[in-house]
């Protein structure tokens, strides 16, 4: 080997250890950097000459496990779902409370309950009188502001949606500039390797908000897919907007149909045209935003539905008379069935009709349901409860001879019924007198009672921000959606609290008459209703039935539960998230020892290198001399 050939072997070996040296002082300084990834310099062998030999450098290596990185970005999606529905699910349990603790649904009820059984037992006192007053209106203003706390929390996931959007812009803006900065680079040098760290670091920012999946090509870009395949970046970056539509209240609810929805949607523009409901096609399914797109469009709104179910069982259950039919004249014969008194009939209200179908032996329960909105029909059988029911709803807005209509067109050719007014507000259902066809086995309406002295022991103790609670159903939904945002106590009542017991002028209710309020003890504390799926609670075949009291505990234990539920998956989740980033730190962060070590290991090759070089330049001043 030539003099020549050793000092060019020796310079290449000090610019590789320069490289290496400057390599290990960014190491080092960026220890602590999140996102950073520990660089490596790629060393390749090289000729000089016949017979030397030389180290070439071919760009820097990113010490970074690819298929760890993968995962931990699954997790992260995953973490951050987990996360958010354990915070607001543990806000959620702060709102309804613990049980067993005051300043709950359930306290409040206790307490109304309590002040009413003091009735029962002392009617004739006014204390008694004015204290159940008082405890139903601290029992409606418990359910406003659990109605007020979900509705905020639906308010501040739907701010949590706006806010994730505009950070996912962000990022997918980033990802693309950078996208095409790397376009022109050719090899990975150390600033290539920078602008990767910083790319990365945009990515997993998205994987906080989004499940997604990236591709990367063989100059280092990456395109970004949700889970579900819509592309969100490559050289070029979408957008999402999000439409928010102000306040949030019960009924602002999410539907697939944008006519019908009055919550913000998330809608992908694509770069060249083009546009794409991510909602309603369910595109997103982990990370920060399905975790509020779920709370405030399921979670939260089946929260809001228990609190209303419970304000409408207890109102109705209260207001609500429930008259049996009276059997119609005999002179109809071999006709026969029932006279129904629909004059305080309103819309919501129901007229029950059983009738046996002598051809199957089967019995069908019919409700039939006053609507005064005819856009609403047909309605389906989630209108009522009951499993057993066959809910058809009637238009009343016509007058008494549409009703017939309507009522013989569905009724009288499926199941031979026959429906007639014979005077006034009377409704006459008969069967068609047929052995063999069927017989109508049972009739009866069940009305709201509107006044307080009306002769009837029921009461509109509770209003719908003053006028009636019927549980009508009109093109705006159904009345019992947001009743626990606007319960009230009866302005009349608050007036006069000795209507609490008076429920006749004419005659005059005695001063010490039970009554009423045994009949409001027995409602509230052993009546049993059915509730509605939809709170959650029971099924649509098998709904929970019970006492009022009884789903309010019920509801407030259900809570309880999902709020455990969710610490632990998001702890757990956590658990795994945190074994990751310790698995990716070990084989991508910085090791202090290991580059001090190779520190040394650098110095000692430069000192190497340094002494060739002089060496040479001694040989080269001793050859000159001797020429």
């Amino acid at each position: 080997m030539g003099l020549s050939q050793a000092l060019s072997t020796a310079m290449s070996g000090l610019r590789a250890t320069q490289a290496s040296l400057s390599l290990v002082s960014s190491n080092v300084a960026n220890s602590e950097t999140p996102g950073y990834v520990k660089k490596t310099l790629n060393q390749v062998a090289g000729t000089t000459g016949d017979y030397g030999s030389s180290v070439l450098l071919n760009g820097v290596n990113r010490q970074l496990d690819q298929y760890l990185q993968s995962q931990l970005r699954t997790e992260t999606s995953g973490a951050s779902y987990a996360d958010v529905r354990s915070t607001y699910l543990a806000n959620l349990q702060g709102v309804y409370g613990n049980p067993d603790s005051t300043g709950t649904i359930e306290d409040a009820y206790n307490k109304f309950l309590t002040a009413v059984q003091g009735l029962s037992t002392s009617p004739d006192s006014q204390s008694a009188r004015i204290g159940v007053v008082n405890a139903a209106q601290s029992m409606a203003q418990q359910l406003n502001a659990t109605s007020q706390g979900i509705q905020s929390l639906r308010a501040n996931a739907e701010a949590g949606i706006s806010d994730s959007v505009s950070s996912a812009n962000n990022a997918l803006t980033q990802i693309a500039t950078i996208n095409k900065q790397l376009q022109s680079s050719g090899q990975t040098d150390a600033s290539t390797a920078a602008l990767l760290d910083q790319r990365d670091q945009y990515v997993t920012q998205l994987s906080q908000l989004m499940d997604i999946r990236t591709v990367t090509n063989d100059q280092n870009q990456v395109t970004v897919f949700t889970n579900s395949g819509v592309q969100l970046v490559g050289t070029e970056a979408a957008q999402l907007s999000f439409n928010a539509q102000g306040t949030v209240t019960p009924n602002t609810l999410y539907n697939s149909d944008p006519t019908k929805s009055n919550v913000g949607t998330i809608t992908i523009n694509f770069p060249h045209g083009g546009s794409y409901d991510l909602v309603s096609t369910n595109s997103i399914r982990s990370g920060k935003i399905a975790a509020y797109l779920e709370l405030r469009d399921n979670t939260l709104v089946k929260a809001q539905t228990q609190v209303d179910q419970l304000a409408a069982s207890m109102a109705s259950a209260l207001s609500d008379k429930t008259t049996a039919g009276t059997a119609a004249p005999a002179s109809l014969a071999p006709q026969s069935g029932f006279d129904l008194d629909l004059s305080g009939l309103q819309s919501g209200n129901v007229v029950h009709v059983s009738y046996k179908d002598n051809t199957t032996g089967v019995t069908h329960n019919l409700s039939l349901v006053r609507v005064d909105d005819p856009s609403v029909l047909p309605l389906s059988n989630t209108a009522t409860v009951d499993p057993n029911d066959e809910v058809l709803g009637i238009d009343f807005s016509g007058g008494m001879s549409s009703v017939l209509s309507q009522l013989n067109g569905a009724l009288g050719t499926t199941a031979g019924l026959q429906f007639s007014n014979p005077s006034g507000s009377t409704l006459r259902v008969l069967d068609d007198g047929a052995a063999n066809r069927s017989d109508v086995t049972a009739a009866s309406v069940t009305t709201t009672v509107s006044s307080l002295t009306s002769g009837d022991p029921q009461l509109p103790l509770f209003t719908d921000n003053g006028g009636l609670y019927t549980g009508a159903i009109t093109a705006n939904g159904s009345q019992m959606t947001g009743l626990a945002a606007r319960i009230s106590v009866n302005t009349a009542l608050l007036g006069d609290p000795s209507r609490t017991v008076v429920f006749s002028t004419n005659p005059q209710t005695p001063a010490g008459d039970t009554t009423r309020a045994n009949l409001m003890l027995s409602q509230l504390s052993t009546g049993t209703y059915s509730y509605s799926p939809q709170t959650g609670l029971g099924t649509t075949s098998a709904p929970f039935t019970g006492t009022l009291l009884n789903f309010a505990k019920q509801v407030i234990s259900q809570q309880g539960e999902a709020a455990t539920a969710a610490k632990q998956l998001a702890d757990g989740q956590d658990v795994v998230l945190n074994t990751l980033q310790s698995k990716v730190s070990a084989t991508s962060g910085v090791n202090i020892d290991d580059e001090m070590a190779h520190l040394l290991a650098l110095q000692n090759a430069y000192s190497a290198n340094a002494r060739v070089m002089s060496s040479i330049k001694q040989m080269y001043d001793t050859l000159l001399q001797v020429m």
